[in-house]
């Protein structure tokens, strides 16, 4: 039975607006190769996940909380705004991994300037020694990979990712500020 009424007049949902193409059959060869790639993101994010428990086994501090102790070793008396940023990072985050570091005695605050507003972050001596004898690359495998890539191959990379996230039409931005282990 044909619908009679007009497409002026038929209402659709924001979620029922989109057209969703079906899968076409006869492309396995596209349908394998979208698979390999899939493979090769959750390798990415394994072997991520597997340094970082390896640091925590002999470090005995997790992947992010290493690469902010990191960042102080580099930048002494960098603030957490700073410090977010150089971590690609939300700022309560990073405030996270700050107070749980102070409370491991491995980071000091110190509040210098006159209106005592701007904290300012420095490594302890214990600090020190956890970058020192970390497994390295500290920062992790993945920063480390993607910032050893040639420009050009980055800049190709991050153009092609960007295609992938507007092709599957779902908006995740916030997932850009987290730590691999909360995704």
């Amino acid at each position: 039975m044909k619908s009679t009424v007009s497409a002026s007049k038929k209402r659709t949902s924001p979620a029922t607006s989109v057209k969703r193409k079906s899968p076409k059959r006869g492309r396995p060869a596209q349908r394998a190769a979208a698979l390999e790639v899939l493979k090769k993101f959750r390798q990415v994010f394994r072997a991520a996940k597997l340094h970082f428990s390896a640091v925590e086994k002999r470090a005995g501090v997790t992947g992010a909380q290493l690469w902010a102790l990191c960042e102080l070793d580099e930048q002494p008396g960098v603030r957490v705004t700073d410090l977010a940023a150089a971590m690609a990072l939300h700022q309560s985050t990073v405030s996270n991994l700050i107070d749980k570091l102070l409370r491991k005695r491995l980071i000091r605050r110190d509040r210098g300037d006159i209106d005592g507003r701007v904290v300012r972050l420095y490594l302890t001596s214990a600090g020190e020694r956890v970058v020192r004898s970390a497994p390295q690359p500290a920062r992790g495998v993945l920063p480390d990979a993607l910032e050893h890539l040639p420009p050009t191959t980055l800049r190709g990379l991050d153009q092609q990712l960007a295609n992938l996230l507007r092709r599957m039409r779902v908006h995740a931005t916030a997932g850009g500020m987290l730590r691999i282990q909360e995704i």
